[in-house]
């Protein structure tokens, strides 16, 4: 093979290791005084200036590698799998003559991953560093999630992305056909949907303005036809001519292929870390069309979204990427305009969503997750209801799926109020009185009311809320509101002078919005102190707003008032100790306790926010509201272990990066309702898992030198730190 002709595939800055180049004499060239990088080799390997250079035939040896190390056929290479684990390579400067053996696990699923890699770029041979195949683990999944896993889930709504994101796998109804709904107001969108669906036929898209008032039953009424909905567009000249594009954002990954509300927030801080400032300020932008259009923050923008929300963290994240813009150039006008946009938008929110009914309980001046909506969420798998709807089916004598049907479609409903069309409640009139099915009604209505708040609350499932989340106020929302509330007076009187002018091109007073409008933070303190401050535990609950007491129910979530800066520097100390000999476990902090979760069984089984499963939002909260208080060691300790259950499950498990973890049982193999999402892939991961790829690059900004170096070791944490929480003094 003729050298200028040989495909090389390195990791170049331009390339990233995603760039394949088509000089190799020029590489080599180039990487002759390369200082050789530090790898694992066994200790009969030939000691090297520096790392050989392998000629690969791509398809012949991904098939070979697969037939012989994937014993159990799910196209990936992980520590189960039963093969040799060893593989021959020839080299690039013999032209394939000289062999080596690359051995374990990791190498050799990492030789399969960038055999995927190149594949997919149609790529025949390639020359490859074998460097890259022992790549310090740290730093190979923080440079995947930079230059690759981000760009796998930017995500934009207009000509170029709507194939893509029209896509939805939770759609289980009979039509099928790509739709984008389109705000009321939004005449700009909706004349640029109808062209581009008249230009692009072959996407059969089907654009529908929305009404002006997006009720409840209207929503319910499409829940058969779903679609996207339509987010920010801008006006930007290319080449000369005025094109229109749509503001990008993230999305977490697998199935959830539409931007969602907190999991935002959290992908908005790995964003700017990895210097992705206008993908985080499209998020922030996004959110801001949300609440003008819909009214809140959606749970992601999908039409069987439209009537719940989803945990606030809008103000967190303008005051984030605001110094970025500035960083980027931005003049303090620019960044004036934009804060006041951002700030307009999060009073609205406040005002109509948080502090407003059905969310505000007016008793303790605390909110709940109380979203509106009606009947079952369309979004959930087929069998996700069964258990619930199996002993009204047993009461009336007929099939699961004819109580659903007779359910969705409010027959049940209308027997029970006597409005029922001729013959279509048959089934009903002969087993049951209309009183029974009236109740049956009304248990089911109350039951789907606390449903849909579960899934408002991002904590959709758990034990926690069963049956009860409409009527909690939780020490998370709490929290949260409180923020809220303390950067938007911040931003009122650092940034406007103390006054704020909701509508700017009207000229009333009546229109001025000024700091002292919001509650002040004592006030705010006082009620979360009153109601979900447990003195004798020295922890944060839940409050029942309906039965008037407190939960027992022991939650991680208390760590979230150290981030808010709700909690005083007293209880703090008291709940830091207590909160942590509870939640802290080998691979970070665990949602909630085993005993407040309770017995698990056939009929009670296993919910993905309780124990023994730990979530990134958990543990990107909590790492920072220790420092702020002083936990710093802590802080260090928890992210280490958190970091170490993701780097081990990268190595072992071929690349694997998923939405959450057992992190009692130490893997991320869960059975659970969900499953695990991001867990099942063909030989590469491609994008990771959004708030996943967020914890693991925010997480290392919390490690000493020494923590990172022996993370990259896999040093497990009980040799980093002593029974006491301190690190040990070990050389690595």
């Amino acid at each position: 093979m003729d050298d200028d002709q040989t495909v090389v595939y390195a990791d170049t800055e331009e390339g990233k290791g995603g760039i394949f180049k088509s000089n190799r004499r020029k590489m080599l060239h180039d990487d002759t005084d390369a200082k050789p990088l530090r790898h694992r080799r066994g200790s009969h390997d030939e000691k090297l200036p520096r790392s050989r250079r392998f000629l690969i035939n791509v398809e012949t040896t991904q098939r070979q590698i697969l037939e012989q190390e994937d014993t159990d056929g799910d196209f990936q290479i992980t520590v189960q799998d039963t093969g040799p684990k060893t593989f021959i390579l020839g080299t690039a400067n013999s032209s394939g003559y000289r062999k080596y053996e690359i051995r374990g696990t990791y190498a050799l699923s990492n030789l399969l991953q960038e055999l995927a890699l190149a594949s997919d770029y149609g790529r025949k041979f390639i020359v490859l560093d074998e460097e890259r195949l022992n790549e310090n683990p740290v730093e190979r999944l923080s440079r995947l999630i930079k230059y690759h896993f981000w760009d796998g889930l930017t995500r934009r709504i207009d000509a170029e992305g709507l194939e893509i994101i029209c896509n939805d796998p939770k759609n289980r109804s009979k039509d099928q056909r790509p739709r984008v709904y389109v705000p009321y107001h939004d005449d700009m969108a909706m004349e640029y949907y109808t062209q581009v669906a008249q230009e692009r036929k072959h996407l059969n898209l089907d654009v529908v303005r929305l009404p002006e008032i997006i009720s409840p039953q209207y929503v319910k009424s499409i829940n058969h036809h779903p679609g996207i909905l339509s987010l920010g567009l801008r006006r930007k000249e290319e080449n000369g001519k005025v094109v229109i594009r749509g503001t990008p954002f993230v999305v977490p990954g697998g199935r959830f292929n539409e931007m969602y509300g907190w999991d935002s927030y959290f992908e908005s801080l790995g964003l700017l870390l990895d210097g992705r400032v206008e993908l985080a300020r499209g998020m922030v932008e996004n959110f801001c069309y949300e609440i003008e259009h819909y009214g809140k923050i959606l749970n992601a923008n999908r039409s069987y979204y439209l009537t719940r929300s989803q945990p606030p963290f809008l103000t967190d994240m303008i005051n984030k990427t605001l110094p970025y813009l500035h960083r980027k150039g931005w003049t303090m006008t620019e960044g004036l305009v934009w804060t006041a946009r951002s700030v307009r938008a999060s009073i609205k929110e406040l005002l109509s969503v948080w502090l407003a009914s059905p969310r505000l309980d007016y008793t303790t001046g605390l909110c709940k997750y109380h979203p509106e909506g009606m009947g079952m969420p369309p979004e959930t798998e087929a069998s996700h209801f069964l258990h619930t709807f199996e002993p009204y089916a047993k009461a009336m004598g007929v099939e699961l799926d004819t109580v659903m049907d007779l359910y969705d479609k409010e027959v049940m409903h209308r027997y029970a109020n006597g409005t029922e069309a001729q013959g279509e409640a048959q089934q009903l009139e002969a087993k049951m009185s209309r009183d029974e099915v009236g109740r049956m009604v009304k248990e089911l209505n109350q039951y789907f009311v606390h449903d849909r708040a579960v899934r408002e609350s991002g904590h959709d499932t758990t034990y926690r809320f069963e049956k009860r989340c409409a009527n909690l106020a939780t020490i998370d929302l709490a929290s949260l509101v409180y923020k809220y509330e303390i950067d938007l007076s911040q931003f009122i009187s650092t940034q406007f002078g103390g006054v704020f002018k909701l509508r700017p091109k009207v000229a009333s007073t009546m229109d001025r919005f000024q700091s002292i409008t919001f509650r002040k933070a004592a006030t705010l303190t006082h009620l979360i102190d009153k109601y979900l401050w447990n003195e004798e535990r020295g922890m944060f609950f839940d409050y029942d707003c309906h039965d008037r007491e407190m939960s027992v129910y022991e939650t991680v979530t208390c760590l979230w008032a150290l981030w808010a800066g709700c909690c005083t520097k007293e209880q703090a100390e008291r709940m830091v100790p207590a909160a942590l000999k509870e939640f802290e476990v080998f691979g970070g902090l665990v949602s909630g306790t085993e005993s407040s979760r309770g017995v698990i069984s056939i009929d009670r089984p296993n919910r993905q926010w309780d124990f023994p499963y730990g979530w990134a939002p958990h543990q990107i909260l909590a790492w920072p509201g220790l420092v702020d208080y002083g936990f710093e060691n802590d802080a260090r300790r928890v992210c280490y272990r958190w970091l170490y259950t993701i780097t081990k499950a990268f190595v072992d498990f071929n690349g694997v990066v998923p939405e959450k973890f057992d992190v009692w049982g130490m893997t991320h193999k869960v059975e659970v309702e969900y499953g695990n999402v991001g867990a099942d892939f063909r030989c590469v991961v491609r994008e990771g898992f959004g708030w996943m790829n967020a914890s693991f690059q925010l997480g290392l900004t919390f490690l000493t030198k020494k923590m990172r170096r022996a993370l990259g070791a896999l040093t497990p944490p009980e040799q980093l730190f002593k029974p006491n929480g301190e690190e040990r003094k070990i050389a690595i």
